[in-house]
């Protein structure tokens, strides 16, 4: 007889469960890096219990209806300006309104992969004149940009949700004058250290990124390499502590 958590996922329990992650991360229970990584893993989800373990550090209880908190009225934007200078803001940090990203002759980086979010959506308004504008988001969100580039440009490189899944959202009006905005995702960004969760290793093999892909190769290749390396090392040092003996024994005698 198939265990429970042996049994196959339905499309209604992944979206379920999707739901329940994004009224998690409302709460300011997850990260838009976890969220998304783990909407992904829902969709990849084969079983209920590979669903189970995604919401397994969440609280129970049936999850709040699909929609999106209504953001505060008149609460004022979230202002990150760089005027000949540079503004950052990476790391936690939490992010309850719309943002306003100004660089003149300045640069103005935002990471968003850690930030806490209280909606499905991120909205940002980004003005760029003789300066740059980055922000950094997790692979697997859904980038909405627009705007009006003048003498610049406006990029996304971001390895986006499959068609059809409920990933959160980062929407970007830019406006350029002699500058860049560039939104781009983990696979051009500087890794953040993530929670090695239980669901891990079985998600990373859904994406093609376990061991049993390329990239598991590569990280078995230099495994190797590096035993093998200390292997020779220590090889090395045990000879040379026999010839120095030898060495002595005959100098004694």
């Amino acid at each position: 007889m198939t265990e429970p958590a042996g049994m196959r996922a339905s499309d209604s329990e992944r979206e379920a469960v999707v739901e329940r992650l994004r009224v998690a991360s409302t709460e300011g229970r997850l990260t838009l890096a976890e969220l998304t990584d783990r909407t992904e893993a829902a969709y990849l989800a084969q079983t209920q219990g590979e669903l189970a373990q995604l919401t397994a550090d969440l609280p129970g209880g049936a999850p709040a209806p699909a929609y999106a908190p209504a953001k505060p009225p008149g609460k004022a934007r979230q202002w990150f300006v760089a005027v000949m200078g540079d503004t950052k803001r990476k790391g936690k940090w939490r992010v309850e309104n719309e943002i306003a990203a100004v660089a003149v002759m300045g640069d103005v980086t935002l990471d968003l992969r850690e930030a806490e979010v209280r909606s499905n959506e991120i909205d940002i308004v980004a003005t760029c004149v003789m300066g740059d504008i980055k922000i950094i988001v997790p692979d697997g969100v859904d980038v909405q940009l627009s705007g009006v580039a003048i003498m610049g440009d406006k990029k996304v490189k971001v390895v986006e949700a499959p068609p059809g899944q409920h990933a959160p959202i980062v929407r970007v009006r830019g406006y350029v004058v002699m500058g860049d905005i560039k939104v781009i995702g983990d696979s051009h960004a500087a890794p953040i250290r993530r929670n090695a969760l239980a669901w891990t290793e079985w998600w990373l093999n859904r994406r093609g990124l376990g061991h049993g892909s390329m990239h598991g190769a590569i990280n078995q290749a230099v495994n190797d390499s590096i035993r093998e390396t200390n292997r020779i090392v220590n090889d090395s040092i045990r000879e040379a502590v026999r010839d120095s003996k030898t060495a002595w024994k005959h100098r004694d005698h």
